[in-house]
């Protein structure tokens, strides 16, 4: 059983700030990637930015230099910090984890509920 709840968002104006947090919850597991994905209206999901467990990072390129992916293991938790905003960054933002589950041995994808950043102008 793994849950991610994530937590952040809401309205900011341009060149405005948010931080994100993603936070799974449960037993049994192990974490390997993270990353956080978003989707905006009439719009096809995308990879915001990853981590993977080693530590190794990639950003999409339209957030490249303005946003941060980080992880604390200890705490099971993603952040995504978000810096110089624009209005098309507006997106619901979701975060997402794979894990593998003991008991099993295989890998399974977790998604957290989505949360809404609205950026304007």
């Amino acid at each position: 059983q793994v849950q991610l709840v994530q937590s952040g968002g809401g309205l900011v104006q341009a060149e405005g700030s948010l931080r994100l947090s993603c936070a799974a919850s449960g037993s049994g597991f192990s974490i390997n990637d993270m990353a956080w994905h978003r989707q905006a209206p009439g719009k096809q999901r995308e990879l915001v930015a990853q981590v993977r467990s080693s530590g190794t990072t990639n950003y999409a390129d339209s957030v490249k230099g303005r946003f941060t992916i980080s992880r604390d293991n200890a705490k099971n938790t993603v952040y995504l910090q978000m810096n110089s905003l624009k209005p098309e960054d507006t997106a619901v933002y979701y975060c997402l984890a794979n894990a593998v589950i003991y008991s099993s041995g295989r890998q399974f994808q977790y998604w957290g509920q989505g949360t809404q950043v609205t950026v304007s102008s």
